[in-house]
């Protein structure tokens, strides 16, 4: 089924047509109670105003409607304001408004096994009316449906977070604008039957679950540590380093190798302690 333009005319001279018709029916029977032939044209032109009548149909803006003839598919009116077309014809609105929509918070496994509750908005519009009405049995509950169906599959697609073992893999908590454009991929295909266009998705909810939040928390919370430990142990390295470096060049003191362990110790545990060092004033000789 797809969506064509169908027969109209301009609603208000065939509304003023219809009242013609209508007014000059009631007249000739007024008129005509003693001619049987007058009355009957009276009577006709009355059912031609009526015939008229069935034709006019209102569209709204951003609005189509979808006229079929005694159960046969004519076409659609975009176009808005007052219309003629076909008598008889079964006219349905279809809305061509942007919509979102917003899912439930589903319960998934990611990539890795993990339990997930995920949900996201979809944005979208009706492209092709005659399909949205025809091709599918209730289009806003295929959206719908379709929509979680999506968002399940991209949810086990990807793993949640990679907690630094491949920092190259799309992952849903840190690559969110990369996954919304696999889910509108995505969504789309599965939409195009319903003669729907996505406009846009996006996770606006993602967590791990219950049963498994805490663990998860002390993961990412031990992760953070190890990176911050990281990063003090190669600057406490590079000072060290300098202040060796920089004491050999000036000659202030010249350390053999045991010395130069125990000053490197003694540096990397004043700086990387969390706690602050007790120094200690060798009055005699380092020897």
């Amino acid at each position: 089924m797809r969506e064509k333009s169908v027969f109209k005319m301009n609603g208000f001279a065939a509304l003023i047509l219809a009242l013609l018709c209508i007014c000059s029916g009631i007249y000739l029977i007024v008129t005509g109670t003693n001619s049987p032939e007058k009355v009957a044209l009276g009577v006709l032109v009355i059912l031609l105003g009526l015939i008229i009548a069935t034709s006019l149909t209102i569209v709204q803006p951003n609005e189509a409607k979808v006229l079929t003839f005694f159960g046969t598919y004519l076409g659609v009116i975009r176009d808005q304001g007052l219309w003629a077309t076909i008598p008889f014809t079964f006219k349905r609105s279809v809305s061509l408004r942007v919509t979102n929509f917003n899912s439930e918070k589903l319960k998934v496994n990611d990539l890795e096994g993990n339990p997930i509750e995920i949900a996201a908005v979809v944005v979208y519009k009706v492209s092709d009316a005659a399909k949205a009405l025809y091709d599918v049995e209730n289009y806003e509950k295929f959206i719908q449906i379709q929509s979680e169906t999506g968002i399940r599959h991209i949810a086990s697609t990807y793993a949640y977070d990679s907690f630094g073992n491949n920092e190259n893999a799309l992952t849903l908590r840190q690559n969110s604008d990369e996954v919304a454009d696999v889910l509108v991929s995505d969504l789309q295909k599965r939409l195009d039957v319903a003669g729907v266009d996505v406009i846009e998705a996006r996770i606006m909810h993602l967590a791990y679950s219950s049963e498994i939040a805490s663990a998860m928390l002390q993961r990412q919370q031990a992760q953070a540590v190890l990176s911050a430990r990281k990063v003090i142990v190669d600057g406490a390295v590079g000072l060290v380093k300098a202040a060796i470096d920089q004491l050999a060049e000036q000659e202030i003191v010249e350390l053999d190798e045991e010395k130069k362990a125990q000053m490197v110790n003694n540096l990397m545990v004043a700086i990387v302690s969390e706690k602050g060092t007790q120094p200690i004033i060798n009055t005699g000789s380092i020897y």
